[in-house]
């Protein structure tokens, strides 16, 4: 992304989400209000939420408003999944000490954010949101019956907001292909090693809740298994409420280390990759414990520590019920 000027209005158009992450002085200097109105999918990785944050960082700094457009989140109101970030690994991906899903709108975020002190330094802006009328923390985005504008480019559909959490932490790895070079990102996990039947029958076996899986055989268009001839499952979501998303990755490497011994994730993909998989998950135990066993029952418990005291925590925020 680059700067550039409006052609209708001639006003300076500033990217944030290049070289520039947080408004500058300079950017600031003409401006009285920063309206953040963009639809967020409830994954902390899912970088406009660090946006939000570090527009309301530079909005302390500079003595501005900050006035939010509140949306749905897709993923609704009450799903929280997911540990605090640990201490060395915040960045843009993980840029606030919340869980991986946190199950409140950006609206709710940027109060907490806020209230809570969480902006860098503990400084805080000058904030209003503008709340919905009409949205329950029970509804996903279907419920709204409002068109969905893709907020980038593989995040098509309401669907693909589901997925994402599903396989996105992994996708980090290059180590299967997620779907994304395909038509069903983040809903897939598949290589030109696998076999698909078997994975199959074997994620079946476990009898998540909420999650089914067939096989499928792709011939990606672009990404990490461009042009192979890949196998593996497609994963569905038949009961939304009943389903926990994020662990389904780590089942999925789980069950690939008992068919293909050969190839366990951390010692078949580029070690330069890890630094990337554990600003997203947080930390780095998640990576470091489950190397050593390769079973989710050895992370468990870590990944879903905070998850109650957050909803606790996060509650005081909420616009809607």
């Amino acid at each position: 992304m680059r700067d550039d000027v409006d052609k209708t209005t001639g006003l300076p158009v500033y990217s944030i989400y290049g070289k520039n992450r947080k408004p500058n002085p300079q950017m600031l200097a003409d401006v009285d209000v920063l309206v953040f109105d963009i639809q967020d999918i409830g994954c902390r990785s899912y970088t406009f939420v660090s946006t939000l944050g570090l527009i309301m960082e530079a909005a302390a700094e500079n003595g501005k408003e900050v006035v939010v457009l509140d949306r749905p989140n897709p993923l609704g109101g009450e799903r929280v999944e997911g540990n605090l970030v640990e201490d060395g690994f915040y960045s843009f991906v993980s840029q606030f000490n919340i869980p991986y899903l946190y199950g409140l709108t950006l609206g709710e975020l940027a109060l907490m954010l806020n209230g809570e002190k969480m902006l860098k330094d503990g400084v805080q802006c000058k904030l209003t949101v503008i709340a919905m009328e009409g949205w329950k923390r029970s509804m996903l985005y279907e419920d709204t019956h409002l068109p969905w504008v893709l907020p980038s480019p593989h995040i098509p559909s309401t669907e693909s907001s589901k997925y994402y959490p599903v396989s996105g932490i992994l996708g980090e790895l290059g180590y299967i292909s997620e779907g994304v070079g395909y038509t069903m990102p983040f809903q897939l996990f598949v290589a030109e090693w696998i076999d698909g039947a078997a994975l199959a029958k074997r994620m079946n076996a476990l009898n998540l809740p909420g999650i089914e899986f067939r096989p499928i055989y792709i011939t990606p268009f672009y990404g990490s298994k461009k042009g192979l001839q890949c196998s593996g499952v497609q994963t569905f979501i038949t009961d939304y409420k009943a389903a926990r998303l994020v662990e389904v990755q780590f089942l999925v490497m789980q069950e690939l280390a008992v068919l293909h011994p050969d190839k366990k994730v951390f010692e078949n993909c580029d070690a330069k990759r890890f630094r990337m998989f554990d600003i997203v998950s947080g930390s780095d135990f998640i990576r470091k414990t489950f190397s050593q066993t390769y079973k989710w029952s050895s992370i468990k418990e870590y990944f879903e520590k905070d998850e109650a005291e957050f909803k606790a925590r996060s509650a005081k925020y909420y616009l809607y019920r």
